[in-house]
């Protein structure tokens, strides 16, 4: 009797060890550091939330130190921005400075209990990353990326050479944040097919700790911001091209009749015209459904290096 007693006691005690060990993962308050791969405009975003919303510190990792420079001298802005007009204090705005910490060292990141990538959309450059992320991370550590397109899956699977070792490929999650990231409420959360319910959970959670309104997707290509969103700003482009409605008419009755912000012109100049046109080319790939091709119009003008707002010049002038 001893023997099954016995093992009836290990295996209870095996479970409390694998509750135990899941709690940094399943526990979105146990994320005491961030570390964010990408100093321009949506990694410096989540950074700057990140300090100030769950007041953890944030290792912003780049490989030029321009970049570095320029993502914390646009940090200094927003919070100065934010004092100016009351929504902080002084103090609060240095309390959150004080805890953006730039890298160019990937290294860094040995410590730090949640990682977000936001590094261009090129799918080569995010399988590498991932994979060094998986070889020097804590093994509890939760690997994120906002992509806009890209495999959740194919990122997971870029992790390791062994397609049946899941330590790490059930640590990778999507954490899409909506750009401006300080202002936009809205995160997209994408699991992978490896990924674990326990990751999805914590980034939920997280999210929700930097005042994040979250929804869940599958790992669809556009997943469902850019499945919905991109052919409506494709088509809009579509209708200028063909000569259906000039600029200002197309976005003049999006703004008017649907009570939208922007229209759809203005708003891919913000967003930029080369993303614009590289989601698109994903959706058409993945999906081999013609109602995605690009536009001839959107591509031609990536070609111009018309990008919108960040090259001076897309539909409109900067």
């Amino acid at each position: 009797m001893a023997c099954p007693l016995l093992r009836m006691r290990a295996l209870q005690a095996c479970r409390q060890i694998r509750s135990f060990s899941g709690t940094t993962r399943r526990n979105a308050a146990d994320v005491k550091s961030l570390g964010v791969i990408g100093a321009g405009q949506m990694g410096l975003g989540i950074a700057l939330v990140a300090a100030q919303k769950a007041q953890v510190p944030v290792t912003i990792i780049d490989t030029s130190d321009k970049a570095l420079s320029n993502g914390l001298a646009f940090a200094d802005k927003l919070l100065a921005k934010d004092v100016a007009k009351s929504r902080i204090t002084q103090d609060q705005a240095d309390q959150a400075r004080a805890l953006l910490k730039p890298s160019m060292k990937m290294e860094d990141l040995s410590s730090v209990d949640f990682v977000i990538e936001a590094v261009p959309e090129i799918p080569k450059l995010k399988y590498d990353i991932f994979g060094h992320l998986a070889k020097i991370c804590p093994k509890h550590a939760i690997l994120a990326t906002n992509t806009s397109s890209i495999s959740i899956t194919k990122i997971a699977a870029a992790t390791t050479s062994d397609p049946t070792d899941t330590s790490a490929s059930s640590r990778v999650v999507s954490t899409h944040f909506m750009n401006p990231v300080p202002v936009q409420k809205g995160v997209e959360i994408i699991s992978g097919l490896q990924t674990s319910k326990e990751t999805l959970d914590t980034a939920v959670e997280f999210c929700k700790r930097l005042g994040k309104i979250t929804s869940v997707s599958a790992d669809t290509p556009g997943f469902l911001a850019n499945r919905i969103l991109m052919p409506y700003i494709n088509e809009a482009v579509i209708c200028l091209e063909t000569g259906v409605g000039d600029r200002d008419s197309i976005d003049a009755i999006m703004r008017n009749g649907t009570n939208v912000p922007m229209g759809p012109l203005q708003l891919a100049d913000f967003i930029g015209l080369d993303t614009c046109l590289s989601i698109m080319k994903v959706l058409y790939q993945e999906t081999g459904d013609s109602k995605y091709r690009p536009s001839v119009l959107l591509g031609k003008m990536v070609d111009a290096g018309w990008l919108g707002k960040k090259s001076g010049k897309g539909f409109y002038d900067y």
